[in-house]
């Protein structure tokens, strides 16, 4: 009530009712005064009509923070620090466009981390600088704005395209705090439904040349037995990405508690969890490595996956020789006995490539990463003729993501079809 008129406001839950009806009380105790018109506390209409972007930024990652993965909040940082860099409303006294994105992804949306002591005098300086110099959140609603930020979304800041597949997932970040803007009331509506923008379609098949046929699989996994220790510790480890097709963060957290290998043989691992590299800026535990279930299942579910006798035998070699961490962990670092460092990998299979292509075919797309061997065996089960469901079961994948991702791999009988084309003009 206010001025003796009754003010109503619906909200999807009672939770959110009553965490607005809180903030009300909260204002009424400390005496401020009520416009009569909208029924909010000066405090709160303030906040709503002034709200900048960063400000308002802060507070989307921080509401997400808690419940999402390390490598989402990873990429929450990214999407928005892109968006506020595009949010400016001048640009004087701008400081370095790589101290302000540095600032941002690695500080002002890092919840963990935006009120460290420890945090350098110049970043501070950057921060509240972004601070001052973005256009509040109701400056959405206005297209001569909107667009231009969406249109922003499409290049990199050296002004190269950015990914298709990065422009749609920053796109649906900014619909979804779009949609928190609004439920914050510093929006009426969500504008983007509204506003004619067509992203970039995201490329969702794998391209052929870069999956390695088995051969040229097989070289590359031994041509890491030439590098040293490091090397043959890892072997094994993408041996289990390309016999296995385990992806690389379920290899990381792989135990011996998960094998079910017979001396020789085919062989089974029953996997339960994974661990994506995120970065110890991101994660709770302050690891690299944040824990985390399964992808595409719900925390305590598990998957089981085949290990074929080539990978049998490679994975009794490398307990032999490196044994496993205190934990029973298989794969453990050379220095630091725990996670193998992700750095370590993507440089040894760099080295493998170079050391083993020829210049002109180390340029190309071919098993240019390590999950390219995930490809080339869930594209080799499918051409052996295993069946689709049986494939997506050892790979962890729907039967539909599956037929949809790989089916520029599966081989149609190409060569048969050309041979019928050359004999019906004339050839032998």
């Amino acid at each position: 009530m206010v001025a003796d008129r009754r003010i109503k406001e619906p909200f999807k839950t009672a939770a959110l009712a009553e965490s607005f009806r809180s903030e009300l009380v909260a204002a009424a105790r400390k005496g401020e005064a009520f416009y009569v018109d909208t029924g909010l506390p000066v405090s709160m209409s303030r906040t709503n009509a002034d709200m900048s972007w960063y400000d308002f930024a802060c507070k989307f990652v921080d509401m997400k923070w808690p419940h999402v993965a390390a490598t989402t909040r990873r990429t929450h940082a990214e999407a928005m620090t892109a968006l506020t860099t595009a949010m400016f409303s001048d640009r004087r006294g701008k400081p370095d466009d790589k101290l302000i994105r540095s600032a941002l992804c690695r500080w002002g949306f890092n919840t963990a981390r935006r009120d460290d002591p420890a945090c350098p005098e110049e970043v501070q300086t950057a921060l509240k600088w972004v601070q001052r110099h973005t256009r509040p959140v109701s400056s959405l609603a206005d297209a001569t704005v909107l667009r231009p930020l969406l249109n922003s979304l499409t290049v990199k800041l050296g002004g190269k395209p950015a990914a298709p597949s990065v422009v749609s997932r920053r796109r649906k970040i900014l619909n979804t705090a779009a949609e928190y803007a609004v439920e914050q009331k510093l929006l009426t509506k969500n504008p983007l439904p509204a506003l004619k923008w067509k992203a970039p379609k995201p490329v969702q098949v794998i391209d052929r040349r870069a999956v390695p046929n088995p051969v040229q699989a097989r070289t590359l996994i031994n041509a890491l037995r030439d590098q040293g220790e490091t090397g043959r510790r890892l072997v094994a480890f993408f041996g289990c990405i390309y016999f296995a097709a385990m992806r690389p963060e379920e290899i990381a957290a792989l135990n011996k508690r998960h094998l079910a290998l017979p001396e020789s043989g085919w062989g089974e691992f029953h996997l339960d969890g994974a661990e994506p590299y995120a970065g110890k800026e991101w994660t709770d535990s302050g690891e690299n490595r944040d824990r985390r279930q399964l992808k595409q299942r719900e925390r305590g579910e598990s998957r089981t996956a085949p290990c074929p006798p080539e990978l049998t035998a490679l994975i009794h070699a490398h307990i032999r020789e490196f044994g496993t961490g205190t934990d029973g962990r298989i794969f453990v670092g050379e220095r630091n006995g725990k996670e193998m460092p992700k750095l370590t990998i993507v440089r040894a299979w760099k080295r493998a490539r170079d050391e083993t292509f020829t210049e002109e075919v180390s340029a190309s797309p071919l098993a240019k990463r390590p999950y390219d061997l995930r490809h080339a065996a869930v594209s080799t089960w499918l051409n052996g003729g295993v069946p689709p469901t049986q494939v997506a079961e050892w790979a962890g994948q729907s039967v539909e993501v599956l037929l949809r991702i790989y089916a520029k791999c599966l081989d149609g009988g190409a060569t048969l079809l050309r041979q019928r084309v050359q004999a019906s003009l004339g050839y032998r």
